[in-house]
């Protein structure tokens, strides 16, 4: 899989930027480039690129493009799965800082791409391109620096909530392997091993296993 580098200018500032193929269509904020915009208007257009991001590791193994899912569709799942997951188990964690990580856990993917285990970068290499691309999502907002610090948490995996959302990250990485084993697209065990090695929470794990049980 190829990584390729550019660099483009948004208000005076240059940036690199580091994507991985496949995507559906190229980052939409050429239009707006070297232009003065509403800060919310240039950071929407950046995080709108995770509906042209598809999910690797799906291709890899062999799901179309046609049926394969964006990474803003596997957000938005994570954040359904945690918003009922917190209401009927987990009453003593902070709701709305679950939410609020679930919604931006993956915007470092808006420039950085989706990058997989076997793409070969070290995690930290992995940590530094998707920090550069949510300093750059973030960097035209007023209170950019509350989302950084949020992603960060999500990064450093020092909270429950931070904790919980990882393994919920994981499980919704779960459901969609059923659905496309239930469509028969591929076979996609790696996908539930993977599930099963991160997620250590009793809740989470009954959820998994019934998964698994379900695996035609």
């Amino acid at each position: 899989m190829n990584i390729f580098l550019s660099k483009r200018s948004q208000r005076g500032r240059t940036r690199l930027e580091f994507r991985l193929v496949k995507t559906k269509a190229p980052i939409a904020t050429g239009h707006a480039a070297d232009r003065t915009t509403q800060p919310l208007i240039e950071a929407y257009l950046q995080a709108q690129h995770l509906k042209q991001l598809f999910r690797q590791g799906w291709l890899r193994l062999g799901v179309s493009e046609e049926h394969c899912e964006s990474v803003a569709e596997h957000s938005f799942g994570v954040a359904l799965l945690a918003l009922w997951l917190v209401d009927q188990h987990y009453p003593d964690l902070d709701r709305d800082k679950v939410l609020r990580l679930a919604l931006v856990h993956d915007l470092g993917e808006v420039h950085a791409g989706d990058i997989t285990p076997v793409d070969g970068v070290p995690a930290d290499e992995k940590h530094r391109r998707e920090r550069a691309s949510v300093d750059e999502v973030f960097a035209s907002l007023p209170n950019g620096e509350e989302y950084l610090a949020l992603w960060m948490e999500f990064e450093d995996q020092e909270t429950p909530e931070s904790q919980l959302v990882k393994q919920i990250d994981r499980l919704e990485m779960a459901f969609q392997a059923a659905v496309y084993e239930h469509q028969d697209l591929a076979d996609l065990k790696e996908f539930f091993d993977s599930a099963d090695a991160a997620i250590r929470d009793p809740a989470l794990r009954e959820i998994l296993e019934e998964l698994v049980r379900l695996r035609r």
